[in-house]
């Protein structure tokens, strides 16, 4: 799959950074960066695990109660580390949405899973949980949820099905930090759980990411794994006199350098998150007149927004294509994103046929909007004064607009 810019980019067009006057991201620098990788680097400790690591674990276990955290180089490898976890055996079947990116379902078809994909929510790009219990067989191992603009799937009837059936929870909450689900944050109520800090998302370090863990049973096994499967952890805490081999993992720590990074960024998340959500809401209350000719993003009761990102969601493809490219003739850079897995290269001949009417709305309708911590209100403006504008001419130059002119 191809990347969201790289979807995005007109054909034949300048390097984006020649053409676009407003893009689709720009990445958010606190000023404290380089200054606390310098402090890294001068530390003699820039391999992992070192004093800026164990402060973000410990920011987001004091801020959200995350039973325990471990930083990974990214969300894909949280995941990885998530699938081996719960050992994914050849054979053994993961639900998770068909509209996603690649990660989610990967990590687990890496360990010889089968992925049953399920549709979408009408509503919200969410999984449909109410149509989950469907999907389970004896052969079902865990539900992967993935919390979509960082909006909180259905938890309660999810893990009560897990409950149920006794299957694993995985949330997929790449998207989803600083966000919560009736008061209890995402990322703590599945079993284990996955983050991103990817340059797009709202806190970053260029490519980063976090396992949460809220089994204890995982505590011990997961730092093996995260040190290739080795004892490491231990060993550097006095708790044995030496390490060794003991487990299958791989090398998922991320350098000091990333952590100190990153760090910067977790001490700017509350004025991070305010400025989001300021840009949000211009998006929403611009775009609001146009309620009936699209879809805007309309958060669950029991989920909060945590401003990850602001989309439309078009009638069609025709309509959407047009948009983006009356968007682009201004220089401004929207984006689509997740074409349905389940009709991947990869994956239609694995899919057991199914169709995913909303999966397939999705990815044929929905836009995302330029949307960053440095993009100006009043550029905001512009954006859904240009997309008013766009529907205005689209009504003009329907036919039922050009009949009723007639008459």
């Amino acid at each position: 799959m191809s990347t969201e810019a790289e979807q995005a980019k007109p054909k034949n067009s300048e390097p984006l950074g020649d053409w676009i006057t407003i893009p689709f991201n720009k990445p958010y620098l606190s000023g404290s960066e380089t200054e606390y990788i310098t402090q890294a680097v001068n530390s003699a400790k820039i391999s992992g695990d070192g004093q800026f690591t164990k402060k973000c674990h410990q920011f987001f276990e004091q801020k959200y109660g995350f039973q325990k955290c471990l930083l990974t180089t990214s969300c894909t490898d949280a995941l990885e580390m998530a699938a081996i976890l719960i050992n994914t055996q050849e054979g053994d079947e993961i639900i998770a949405p068909s509209y996603t990116f690649v990660s989610t379902v990967n990590a687990f078809v890496l360990r010889g899973a089968k992925i049953v994909f399920a549709d979408t929510e009408p509503g919200f790009p969410n999984i449909d949980v109410a149509k989950l219990e469907a999907l389970i067989t004896p052969r079902t191992k865990a539900i992967v949820p993935v919390h979509y603009a960082g909006a909180a799937c259905d938890m309660d009837a999810l893990m009560a099905l897990a409950e149920k059936y006794n299957l694993y929870v995985i949330e997929d909450a790449a998207q989803a930090v600083d966000s919560f689900y009736k008061g209890r944050p995402l990322g703590s109520i599945g079993h284990l759980a996955a983050f991103s800090f990817h340059e797009t998302k709202n806190i970053i370090c260029g490519e980063g990411g976090m396992l949460v863990i809220n089994d204890p049973k995982f505590n011990e096994r997961a730092e093996i794994i995260r040190e290739k499967g080795t004892n490491r952890s231990k060993f550097y805490r006095g708790e044995i006199d030496k390490y060794g081999w003991v487990d299958i993992g791989s090398s998922f720590l991320p350098s000091e350098i990333i952590a100190a990074f990153l760090f910067a960024q977790l001490e700017n998340l509350d004025k991070i998150q305010n400025k989001r959500k300021a840009i949000w809401q211009k998006y929403y209350e611009g775009l609001a007149p146009l309620r009936g000719e699209i879809n805007l993003p309309d958060i669950p009761d029991y989920a909060t927004n945590n401003a990850h990102m602001f989309y439309v969601v078009t009638k069609d493809l025709d309509q959407r294509s047009a948009l983006i490219s009356w968007l682009r003739q201004h220089e401004i850079l929207p984006v689509f994103h997740y074409l349905s897995l389940h009709k991947s290269e990869f994956y239609t001949s694995k899919h057991d046929g199914r169709d995913l009417p909303y999966s397939d709305y999705y990815t044929e309708c929905l836009v995302r909007m330029p949307f960053y911590y440095d993009l100006e209100l009043s550029e905001v403006e512009l954006i859904t004064g240009l997309i008013r504008e766009f529907f205005e001419k689209e009504k003009v130059a329907s036919p039922a607009a050009s009949t009723a002119s007639k008459s």
